[in-house]
């Protein structure tokens, strides 16, 4: 089984938030899945390259969601180099996109609860103290400025190791999970 450490995702706050796929209750075929319940998968093709996954976080019919953005590659590493077509480990999980390639996600998921689902995020091994780093998202050009983009800070896999701008947010208490994501 395929699996890491979320090391970055990126909020989308639905109706206000302008780079959100559901920004305004626009709500059309492709996005229906984000306005599902929480815990939902809403997987869409970015500029009909790569696949980015999603899981819906707030009550059906908000379209907010969290982009996995990274993961530091922890199991079945040689099958993520096999997927990615690269055995260089810091290019495997990224960014969305390789992310998604490296765990197997496609739009097949979309739309499917996660716990019932291949692709599951589990809670891990609490991590002592972990700094967050809150910064602008990536890649967007709407409301870009907004401190959404979530890293744990000094990780050589996020997807810019280099956070610009970043403010360091209060550690959750030690006792407290960090997440991971794997593909069954």
């Amino acid at each position: 089984m395929a699996s890491g450490r979320i090391v970055e995702t990126e909020a989308y706050l639905g109706f206000d938030d302008p780079a959100s796929h559901g920004y305004r209750h626009r709500r059309n075929e492709r996005n229906a899945a984000l306005f599902g319940p929480p815990g939902t998968w809403y997987v869409y093709l970015s500029y009909g390259v790569h696949w980015c996954a999603n899981l819906v976080c707030e009550e059906a019919g908000r379209a907010s969601a969290v982009l996995l953005r990274a993961l530091e590659p922890l199991r079945a590493i040689d099958v993520m180099a096999t997927r990615r077509g690269t055995p260089d480990l810091r290019l495997l999980c990224s960014g969305p996109g390789r992310l998604c390639q490296a765990l197997g996600i496609t739009r097949s998921l979309d739309g499917m609860a996660m716990r019932r689902s291949p692709v599951t995020i589990v809670s891990g091994p609490a991590v002592a103290e972990p700094d967050t780093e809150a910064t602008p998202r990536i890649g967007i050009t709407k409301a870009a400025d907004w401190p959404l983009r979530y890293a744990l800070a000094g990780s050589p896999w996020t997807s810019r190791t280099r956070l610009s701008a970043a403010r360091s947010l209060s550690a959750r208490p030690s006792r407290s999970p960090d997440r991971s994501a794997s593909r069954r």
